[in-house]
């Protein structure tokens, strides 16, 4: 029953855990200049260098600080480009066909 009970924990807590820091790992290990990132504090800004284990972003224009690649939580994805839409572009809804 123990080792049930311990095979159970194993596969519940201990192996996605495992799993998640091996995904944090290697998205600190795959950061580039230009990446909107974000780290463990909320501090949302742009990597504008990285070292071996010093990631510099830029916080404002101008403005660097220094982390150590662990303290990046996650990288945000980039967007599609908007465009600009004009009146006439719009559909007006009362047209419809």
């Amino acid at each position: 029953m123990i080792v049930l009970l311990f095979g159970v924990m194993y596969f519940m807590m201990i192996r996605p855990q495992q799993k998640r820091r091996r995904e944090a790992e290697q998205m600190q290990r795959s950061l580039t200049v230009g990446d909107e990132v974000v780290t463990v504090g909320g501090l949302h800004g742009t990597v504008a260098g990285v070292d071996d284990d010093v990631v510099s972003i830029e916080i404002a224009p101008g403005v660097h600080a220094r982390y150590s690649r662990p303290s990046i939580a996650r990288v945000i994805p980039r967007s599609e480009p908007v465009t600009e839409t004009t009146a006439d572009q719009i559909i007006d809804p009362e047209k419809r066909d």
